[in-house]
């Protein structure tokens, strides 16, 4: 695991869709659960770090597309931990639906996930007991669920697919997104946080003039 800010962490070598680690007193929560077939790879750092499976209470999860949470069974099986997400994206997580895709235009064919019970549902406003208190963010856009997680004292937000950072900033794929409109909104509703540092589904940190960055970009694309 590579250390962002002393308690933050993020697995290392993942293909696609990165997975971050909150450590607490009382165990360890991961955001996200990249693609299939790393659950052992995400178990092994975690283990190397010299943490147990059991360690890890609560999994987030930003939106139910299978980058982010491909491994989420293999977790869960594993790790026992509570499985947290919105209401608009649980029957997606857990394989009761297709993968909602944008109405119009090319996309991916249907998917359907490997399911995994989602055990509790949050929204916009509620507070998790991580990193001394994490504040849920309703971010829809790239996915109709899609959330971010927010921690104010310490300004580091985790803005799942809102934003991506690879080549720059810079809005995620259309064909992936079912209303960019709405995206184009979440983003402002992350550049009006003012985080200090902003933590991506894809594409490295942003830990220096991060409020800068994030606010010019959403006013480039006019919000």
């Amino acid at each position: 695991m590579k250390q962002i800010i002393p308690n933050v962490y993020q697995i290392t070598g993942l293909p696609a869709g990165r997975v971050y680690v909150l450590k607490d007193p009382d165990g360890l929560t991961l955001i996200d659960a990249s693609i299939s077939g790393m659950t052992q790879r995400i178990l092994g750092q975690i283990t190397a770090a010299g943490h147990s499976p059991a360690d890890v209470k609560h999994i987030l999860i930003t939106h139910g597309h299978p980058d982010h949470v491909g491994s989420l069974p293999g977790l869960k099986q594993a790790t026992g931990a509570q499985v947290i997400a919105s209401a608009e994206d649980r029957p997606v997580i857990e394989g009761k639906m297709p993968v909602v895709r944008r109405p119009q235009g090319f996309s991916p064919p249907n998917t359907i996930l490997k399911g995994t019970p989602v055990d509790r549902e949050v929204k916009d406003g509620d507070v998790i007991d991580a990193l001394g208190g994490l504040q849920v963010v309703f971010t829809p856009g790239h996915s109709p669920g899609h959330l971010a997680f927010w921690q104010p004292q310490l300004g580091i937000a985790f803005i799942g697919d809102v934003l991506f950072h690879v080549f720059g900033v810079r809005l995620p794929p259309g064909f992936l997104t079912v209303d960019m409109e709405q995206d184009k909104r979440s983003v402002r509703r992350i550049a009006d946080l003012k985080p200090r540092i902003v933590c991506f589904g894809h594409g490295a940190p942003i830990t220096q003039d991060t409020a800068q960055i994030i606010n010019t970009f959403a006013q480039k694309i006019g919000v």
